[in-house]
């Protein structure tokens, strides 16, 4: 198995602010290294750090270079292994002001520390085990997380969830090679350590378990970044009304001029405790306008990314002329079709006309008047139980990240040729190759196997002082 490069991870003892940036009450500085409590013991008035027991919590005064005093700050010490960075580490909290967090900084680079570099404390953890490197990349998604579903999928993960489910597939992988090559060492004399079938079954459920976590990643990617909800319909039917009614806000311009939308405008809500991504798009018609016809292109592009569709229709002309275009590109999408204006007119004509449409099984019909905001409500709820997300609650592993999915369809494939190859008896050195590469993408994720150039694109998305 190839060994973790990290040459980048120093000897050296790094500094940062990890608060946000800008003026605050306080602000937290971070210290980690072989001799940070030596550079802030340096720069610290009050009970000496080498009495210091670890995770406890002190007052005293933080000095510049010359001595002179820069602010009354509380200092909390972590001695090593036990702290984040599985280093030395020392928090200084001092007042929030820009100026003294950069004297701060300063003098701690004077006395010897590095400026730490985006995501560096994080790196260290991953490089001295104190977390493998999907909980690295957790953390970043703790950070950012915009609703209640995406910070308890993150912290599911973080906690080492996803870790304890790929540990688990890992045993399975080497128990199922161990077998190969038992069967290999003692080909020769005839010496049958497992049927062939009971192989074929443990691999099956590897290839199911990898399977689920790769399916996972559509609606973890949902959960993460925002369920994507595109708003269609034809000109004038009431869409960019709906968006600004959906979010509660004046987000798009509205007007009776057919035509107004030459663009999508995005824009997100929480509901349910899920980040939904609403696309309010240009309304579908025939056009010979050149940007027109643009920005119809961009709502068909809109449809094809989204998880949902609101398909607004205008009972006052009940026009169901483009909705075959509509259809075609909604297949394989939840369907919710809006029947909007019902404060001007009834839906009656419009149900009838839908009915000789013969939309797809699952589809919604609701009846709305956006512009008076009647039913939204109701309209929020169907477009959650439509999302039909999975129960984050359950602690069931929901994967998130690109990387990672990308990896288990590796691992995935690479199982599958396994699979195949014992369907076809296939000699087991050859079998044991594949069994290899899926092991080797399983690592990718955990950061078992790994290289500078992964963790730096990975570390580089990080803020500074994490």
């Amino acid at each position: 198995m190839n060994t973790i490069e990290l040459t980048d991870i120093g000897n050296d003892t790094i500094c940062a602010v990890s608060t946000p940036q800008g003026r605050g009450g306080i602000a937290v500085i971070r210290v980690s290294g072989p001799q940070a409590l030596d550079i802030v013991g340096q720069r610290w008035q009050g009970k000496p750090l080498a009495d210091m027991k670890t995770h406890t919590v002190h007052l005293g005064h933080i000095v510049d270079t010359n001595g002179d005093m820069l602010d009354q700050a509380v200092l909390t010490i972590y001695r090593a292994p036990n702290s984040f960075t599985g280093e030395d580490v020392v928090e200084l909290a001092c007042h929030g002001s820009t100026w003294i967090q950069q004297q701060v900084i300063q003098t701690l680079i004077d006395a010897g520390c590095r400026h730490a570099t985006a995501g560096e404390f994080t790196r260290r953890a991953f490089a001295n085990g104190r977390m493998d490197l999907s909980q690295a990349e957790a953390v970043a998604d703790v950070i950012e997380a915009q609703s209640r579903a995406a910070h308890h999928v993150a912290m599911n993960q973080m906690r080492g969830r996803y870790s304890d489910e790929l540990k688990a597939l890992r045993d399975k992988l080497l128990h199922f090679t161990a077998l190969i090559e038992l069967e290999l060492d003692f080909s020769e004399e005839d010496v049958t350590f497992a049927d062939r079938s009971e192989v074929t079954t443990l691999a099956r459920g590897i290839h199911a378990l990898i399977s689920r976590l790769a399916d996972s990643y559509r609606d973890g990617n949902a959960i993460r970044n925002g369920m994507p909800v595109a708003i269609v319909g034809q000109t004038n039917a009431g869409k960019s009304t709906l968006l600004n009614a959906l979010l509660r806000d004046d987000r798009a311009l509205v007007s009776n001029i057919h035509g107004t939308t030459r663009d999508t405008i995005e824009d997100t809500v929480v509901m349910g405790g899920t980040l939904y991504r609403f696309i309010d798009t240009a309304g579908i018609r025939q056009s010979s306008d050149a940007v027109e016809q643009m920005g119809i292109m961009r709502t068909w592009q809109a449809i094809d990314k989204a998880n949902i569709v609101l398909w607004v229709v205008d009972v006052t002309s009940a026009d169901t002329s483009m909705a075959h275009s509509i259809l075609d590109h909604c297949k394989g999408k939840a369907l919710i079709v809006i029947l909007n204006k019902t404060d001007l007119d009834d839906d009656v004509a419009a149900r009838s006309e839908l009915n000789d449409l013969h939309l797809p099984e699952g589809t919604t019909v609701v009846a709305i008047s956006a512009k008076r905001e009647s039913d939204i409500e109701a309209l929020r709820d169907l477009i959650v139980k439509n999302a039909a997300l999975p129960d984050v609650e359950s602690d069931a592993v929901i994967v998130t990240n690109a990387r990672h999915y990308q990896a288990l369809t590796r691992a995935r494939d690479a199982i599958a040729r396994a699979i195949s190859g014992l369907d076809s008896g296939l000699s087991g050195d050859l079998l044991d190759q594949d069994i290899r590469e899926c092991l080797h993408w399983l690592g990718e994720i955990t950061g078992e196997i790994t290289t500078d150039n992964i963790l730096g694109e990975i570390f580089s998305h990080f803020c500074v002082g994490k």
